[in-house]
């Protein structure tokens, strides 16, 4: 289950990307990294960030803890700031937050920061499988917290579901960005992770997960919210299938860099 939390303070813009994230205070005293349904990219954005952080996490990764975010009309309805209060008229309800780490910085590889093989094969992996591109040395969305790396901002991944009808290509698609992946250089277990993420993943676990989204985020005028969520698993059920497509890039990725 995801917990529910109401937002009482707009602390901070992040502005980083499309996105517009903000940190929030919280009813229960946190703070919590917000990606608002009311920005550019919209809700889908929100449901990549869900479904491929929850995906993450029974993958073993270290995904800060997600949680729903009430967003009420009265919130920063003073700000200074234009944007921001149109950002936050137009996300009223339910909205998504990670939890914010404080003291963490962003993984860098110039400063020497490294992964071990089977952190680095099992994000290689996931990211994969998901099609996230955004895990790169430009775009890291990876944090070091207490010397452990935590794997953030997943909403650029599914990116198939703004195109319904590339659905089918994707599904199968070896996925060649992977070599440009931050943690590449020291995934050299990725049959290992591969193995063991097919043992965590299955139909059951996939359709657990989609019935976290919340319907207001995916119906639509064509698609209930149960038809998508079954079109969002049929999917991913797929891809699971197909996995030697994107491992054996991944490994093929990973030895042109010995």
């Amino acid at each position: 289950m995801i917990r529910t939390v109401q937002a009482t303070r707009y602390a901070l813009p992040l502005r980083e990307g499309g996105s517009l994230p903000g940190l929030v205070e919280a009813d229960d005293l946190g703070f919590y990294v917000v990606k608002f349904r009311g920005a550019g990219q919209g809700p889908l954005a929100l449901v990549a960030e869900l479904v491929a952080g929850e995906i993450g996490r029974r993958l073993g990764l270290a995904v800060p803890e997600l949680v729903f975010v009430e967003v009420d009309p009265a919130l920063g309805r003073n700000d200074p700031d234009a944007e921001i209060r149109h950002l936050l008229k137009a996300s009223v309800g339910l909205n998504l937050g990670l939890d914010y780490l404080p003291g963490s910085i962003m993984f860098d590889r110039e400063a020497g920061d490294t992964a071990s093989a089977e952190v680095a094969s099992m994000a290689i992996w996931f990211d994969a499988f998901v099609q996230n591109v955004d895990r790169t040395a430009r775009n890291p969305n990876l944090l070091v917290w207490h010397r452990s790396l935590h794997f953030i901002d997943q909403g650029a991944a599914l990116y198939f579901h703004h195109n319904w009808q590339s659905a089918a290509s994707k599904a199968e698609s070896p996925f060649p960005e992977v070599a440009k992946h931050l943690l590449l250089p020291w995934a050299s277990a990725i049959p290992a992770a591969a193995a063991k993420a097919k043992s965590l993943l299955d139909t059951d676990a996939l359709r657990e997960i989609l019935a976290l989204v919340p319907d207001e985020w995916i119906e639509s005028g064509e698609r209930s919210a149960q038809e998508r969520r079954n079109d969002y698993l049929e999917y991913l059920t797929r891809r699971l299938s197909a996995s030697a497509n994107f491992e054996e890039e991944a490994i093929r990725s990973h030895d042109r860099l010995l």
